[in-house]
């Protein structure tokens, strides 16, 4: 196992054995208005989205976790299957590994054997800076090439590398890499962010690309600092391991990053609603401030390294939360949600 591979299983590891959530989860400052007279049925609600020019059962989306060593490609195929039965999006972890070793392009191509309606290619913003232009769309098609991708995720994990005892804090130049890459790609871009949020004034200079679509990736659910600060802590490196718990708790909470973004693009891109969400009532809640979908990373991640089933379980519970929710405030439809609005006591 390289040194890629290693981080990779590592990061897996620590997110299941270590509490690495943010020390606040912002969805407990968000309410919505309990309905008394619905005037609806439960189930006729319709959960279906279009999203990217593709049709989801539900407005989920399973974010980018892993893949790149061998342990992922059965993590993966796992959370595939729930993906395929369910109708939702899902995407996968940095390709970056299967560019450097081919042999490990399976761990993230087996979810092209599902049938999965919206699949996400993902790299993390640093490396498209380090590449340059021309050899990040060459690389970008082996990554759509890989899993079939219908949408290319750029993710920006500027406080992950800063924190990382191996990290590229390479950002000079990052804008307009993006812009350029925007233009010239045939599928739509997601701008992401891992964990810190996007603000206001980051969302209207990314609203001037051709990018169709922003995923806030917000503070208040999985840390990728607090990641760090464990794997720093495995490598006795003293000097990450406290500086990375010093930012443990940093960036834009998400339900703030979804309405600030939303106010920047005037609501004319799709916002995903990552970072925190831990069942259907956050999701109800992010689509009532206006996100479009929600992403969901770490409260499927452990299911998924057990079995099918479990991870089956896991989402249908969500989903099946998710229509409660919208039951209990009147709402038959996603497009909806967002008339009702949401409560923020941030």
């Amino acid at each position: 196992m390289n040194q890629t591979e290693s981080r990779k299983d590592e990061h897996v590891r620590i997110c299941i054995e270590e509490n690495v959530k943010g020390s606040h989860n912002y969805w407990d400052d968000v309410t919505l208005k309990h309905n008394a007279l619905p005037d609806i049925n439960k189930y006729e609600i319709n959960l279906s989205i279009n999203l990217f020019n593709k049709k989801l059962n539900a407005p989920i989306i399973i974010s980018g976790m892993t893949g790149g060593y061998l342990k992922a490609k059965k993590i993966n195929e796992n959370l595939a299957v729930a993906a395929e039965k369910f109708q939702i999006g899902m995407g996968v972890g940095s390709q970056r590994a299967a560019l450097e070793k081919t042999e490990l392009k399976e761990t993230y191509g087996i979810i092209k054997e599902y049938d999965i309606p919206l699949r996400f290619a993902n790299i993390g913003a640093s490396q498209i800076v380090i590449w340059g232009h021309k050899k990040t769309l060459e690389n970008a098609q082996k990554m759509i090439d890989m899993i079939d991708a219908n949408v290319f995720i750029i993710c920006l994990n500027f406080l992950q590398e800063a924190v990382m005892f191996e990290g590229e804090s390479n950002a000079k130049g990052c804008f307009e890499e993006i812009r350029k890459f925007s233009e010239k790609i045939e599928i739509p871009v997601v701008v992401k962010e891992s964990g810190a949020g996007i603000s206001y004034e980051v969302a209207k200079k990314l609203y001037k690309t051709n990018i169709s679509g922003i995923d806030v990736g917000g503070a208040g659910g999985t840390s990728f600092s607090a990641i760090e600060h464990y794997r720093s802590k495995l490598k006795f490196d003293s000097l990450h391991e406290r500086g990375a718990k010093t930012f443990w708790d940093w960036g834009i909470p998400t339900p703030i990053s979804i309405l600030e973004v939303g106010d920047a693009t005037n609501w004319k891109l799709p916002i995903i609603s990552t970072g925190g969400i831990r069942n259907g009532l956050d999701a109800a809640k992010s689509l009532a401030l206006g996100a479009n979908c929600a992403g969901v990373a770490h409260t499927f991640l452990k299911p998924a390294t057990k079995s099918q089933n479990s991870i089956i379980f896991e989402v249908e519970t969500l989903v099946k939360e998710l229509r409660t929710a919208m039951f209990l405030v009147g709402v038959d439809r996603v497009s909806k949600m967002k008339d009702i609005g949401a409560e923020l006591w941030i």
